[in-house]
């Protein structure tokens, strides 16, 4: 069925902030190793990072229409997240909509697809993360949806979850848990700063990570190398 879904609720500004301040490893560990996109989700250039709600578009193999249909429901602030309703490694993206999407204040496409005009988009600094890239273009023939959820490289997403993306790949916060998940990566990153600093002081991780007694149980044995046979 083709529908747009309009006026979808997004999290608020104050709380897209907070949560952006983390980064993907933080936050996928932070919500119990969950909502992380497969590990081919690359950015097209590095150092970039974003946090915005999800504007969602399912799209037919080798047809873009529906990105075109889905700008007109952006708000500023948000990101795109496209994927196929069957396999395709096609360009649907480039410069052109880069600069469309620009223009209406979206921070970065996320798309299970292929893309193109990968020095443009570096250029005009437009973050992607795309499964891959392609020259091959697309048509615009047949309808998808908007604002549906979708399932993404693996991951599901729907209108208004909260996006991360950096150089570790991408990760959807459910909009209703943000606020938990912003506590608990802060409560993880304070942690590891403890851990940090113990390791750097020379402790080792065995026994920082108390995990001698784990080696015990499994019945390691440590011997020395004359006595090997």
């Amino acid at each position: 069925m083709s529908i747009v879904v309009q006026n979808i609720r997004r999290p608020a500004p104050a709380q897209i902030e907070r949560i952006g301040r983390f980064g993907v490893a933080t936050i996928h560990e932070a919500q119990g190793r969950t909502g992380l996109m497969a590990p081919y989700m690359r950015p097209v250039y590095s150092g970039t990072r974003i946090a915005g709600p999800a504007v969602t578009v399912t799209v037919p193999p080798c047809d873009n229409w529906m990105i075109h249909v889905a700008i007109e429901e952006c708000a500023p602030g948000d990101i795109l997240v496209v994927s196929p309703s069957s396999d395709c490694d096609d360009g649907y993206f480039g410069e052109l909509l880069a600069r469309s999407l620009i223009a209406h204040g979206v921070k970065a496409l996320i798309i299970n697809a292929g893309v193109r005009d990968t020095a443009e988009l570096k250029e005009i600094a437009f973050p992607v993360w795309s499964k891959c890239i392609s020259a091959q273009g697309t048509v615009k023939e047949t309808l998808g949806a908007v604002n549906m959820p979708i399932v993404c490289a693996g991951a599901l997403v729907k209108p208004g979850d909260v996006v991360i993306a950096d150089d570790d790949g991408v990760c959807i916060v459910d909009i209703d848990r943000v606020d938990e998940i912003a506590n608990l990566s802060e409560a993880r990153e304070k942690k590891e700063a403890q851990m940090r600093r113990r390791l750097c002081a020379g402790e080792k991780s065995l026994d920082l990570f108390n995990l001698r007694e784990k080696l015990k149980a499994k019945e390691i044995r440590y011997i020395s190398q004359k006595d090997l046979p």
